[in-house]
């Protein structure tokens, strides 16, 4: 066995059966070897971004995400992808290829530039630090095989990227077989520790009037939805999710009240989460998003992740969050749950008419009736990106498990659209993409990916000319009759029906109600490619959730934080 072949080996045995790539010289040893080994797919994209948001969007589902790239141009233009699988917790395995043995002894000898190198040669594997939990370099086939399963064994742990770097020259050389199998490393809480949170806890949840449970993506992470799921049976208590986190369990349960996404919450969940005198956040990342809540309820709340346990102000340390989890539920199976009140559902507003134009809530209301009135919300994924459309979609009742995902904390433009391919290959869903125009515009390539794959992805870009989300943050007082955009945040008139065409892919318009229906019909009717639905919208549309959150938050004292 060759160190390419130990790569390819480890990483099916985490459950990677497809690789994305873009080629490249140093890269071509391991690409020749991944086409010609069985379990394992090779998919092509279009740009670095492409393979590292697909990468990611397949780890979300298939639990571990592999992008290849090329060194230097390669791996940099894949740095913004890794970053926001680290920030929010997805195992990818970046691999890259630099130059060879005596190429690396010329380069320190001669001063000879090879390409795509800084002149640096361990510049990218420092860079990658920042965003891995282990970043290395194999120049010596010897020692491959301790320090890849050591590299998985990091990503397993921690859920998050490693980054993987082979000397040209080394792919092809002989290295040891694989031995055993690779697992997460398992902290054990001290028990006087757990046991004191637990009382803490217990005692704050059992006094409380309105306890509300704050769910987050790190229990999708970190393999505890079902345990969540037993707690929340078990207790009764109501549940709410950070917008990272929606799905996180099916949302058609009578105990979900809505996704808490601060002022951009529905408001019934809003009034109750900001009533709730006991919130009790699970596998939570709390972004600025939330800083109502934190400068509200600090002192109040139950904070409970993998890096720490904060019971108010007191810091519970050396308890992990599977012990504490699987300990409060164990509280309950031995106590009779207290009768809880579960707010109202909002119901949804009155049925558009066809002549009606489209704004966000709108398109909104429409699409989600359609998915549920032809039964496509359990084979259907809806991606989200950081733009208008997340705070309004994540007002949505009633998905399943696993039916929505986002970059919410990193909050990266195009990720939803580049994500597409590695969602519907890693979860066998049809992804449905919203997307903003600005977003949409920096990875739009990526339809050319969708249509060499045969992937059936429906993008719906909402066209409105403009950054509206980030015009929001800059002058809310821009959406006003009379008010301007900045410059900076106008963008260029495309012609969308026509960039469809150009990569292959059905292009089709909407700017009413009546023909965004006739469109979600021709949609679904489509099976051999990606389709790009432009979405006429306003440009002055302010969706009220995106107003509320806007707006001025609360100052947040920075004592409220460890570390200052």
């Amino acid at each position: 066995m060759n160190v390419a072949q130990y790569i390819i080996a480890r990483l099916r045995d985490v459950g990677v059966e497809h690789v994305f790539t873009v080629p490249g010289d140093y890269a071509a040893p391991f690409i020749d070897v991944l086409d010609s080994s069985p379990g394992i797919t090779r998919v092509a994209n279009i740009n670095e971004l492409g393979s590292g948001y697909a990468a990611d969007g397949y780890g979300r589902y298939k639990g571990v995400g592999c992008a290849c790239v090329q060194y230097g141009v390669g791996t940099f233009s894949l740095l913004d992808c890794v970053a926001g699988s680290y920030v929010e917790r997805v195992p990818v395995v970046v691999i890259s290829a630099s130059p060879s043995t005596s190429d690396r002894v010329l380069e320190r000898t001669k001063k000879i530039l090879f390409h795509h190198s800084t002149g640096d040669l361990q510049a990218d594997r420092i860079v990658f630090q920042n965003v891995t939990v282990a970043s290395l370099i194999i120049d010596d086939p010897a020692k491959a095989a301790e320090q890849i399963d050591s590299a998985f064994t990091a990503m397993l742990t921690h859920r998050r990227p490693i980054y993987i770097e082979v000397l040209k020259n080394v792919w092809t050389l002989p290295c040891g077989e694989p031995s055993g199998t690779l697992a997460p490393i398992v902290t054990v809480s001290d028990p006087a520790s757990l046991h004191a949170a637990l009382d803490a806890a217990w005692a704050r949840i059992q006094a409380a009037r309105q306890p509300v449970i704050w769910a987050g993506v790190q229990i999708a992470r970190f393999g505890l939805r079902d345990t969540l799921q037993a707690l929340v049976d078990r207790s009764g208590l109501p549940f709410t999710t950070t917008s990272l986190g929606k799905t996180v369990l099916d949302e058609a349960q009578p105990q979900f009240i809505g996704t808490y996404a601060g002022p951009a919450s529905p408001p019934s969940t809003w009034d109750f989460v900001s009533a709730s005198d006991c919130v009790v956040a699970l596998g939570t990342i709390i972004t600025d998003d939330y800083l109502n809540i934190m400068a509200s309820s600090f002192g109040v709340m139950i904070e409970v992740t993998e890096e720490e346990v904060r019971i108010g102000h007191q810091y519970y340390h050396q308890v992990t969050m599977r012990d504490f989890i699987e300990g409060l539920l164990a509280r309950y199976e031995n106590a009779a749950p207290p009768p809880v009140r579960l707010p109202q559902r909002p119901g949804n507003p009155p049925a558009a008419q066809p002549t009606d134009g489209l704004t966000y809530n709108i398109f909104m209301y429409e699409l989600a009736d359609f998915l549920r009135r032809e039964n496509l919300v359990n084979s259907t994924a809806l991606v989200l990106g950081e733009s208008t459309s997340l705070y309004v979609f994540g007002n949505l009742f009633g998905l399943p498990r696993d039916g929505f995902i986002s970059n919410a904390a990193w909050g990266s433009l195009g990720h939803e659209t580049g994500a597409a391919l590695g969602v519907m290959l890693g979860s066998n869903k049809r992804a449905f993409v919203v997307a903003g125009d600005g977003g949409f515009r920096m990875i739009c390539q990526e339809l050319s990916s969708l249509v060499m794959a045969k992937k059936n992805a429906a993008i719906f870009v909402m066209s409105n000319n403009v950054y509206a989300i980030e015009q929001a943050f800059v002058n809310l007082d821009a959406f006003k009759p009379d008010g301007e955009f900045a410059p900076f945040d106008i963008l260029p008139v495309w012609d969308y029906l026509a960039l469809a065409k150009g990569f292959g892919a059905t292009g089709v318009r909407a700017d009413t109600v009546g023909s965004l229906r006739t469109v979600l019909a021709d949609v679904v009717k489509v099976t051999d490619g990606p389709v790009l639905v432009e979405v006429i919208i306003p440009e002055k549309d302010l969706a009220p959730q995106l107003e509320r959150l806007a707006a001025t938050p609360p100052t947040l004292r920075r004592s409220n934080r460890r570390g200052g």
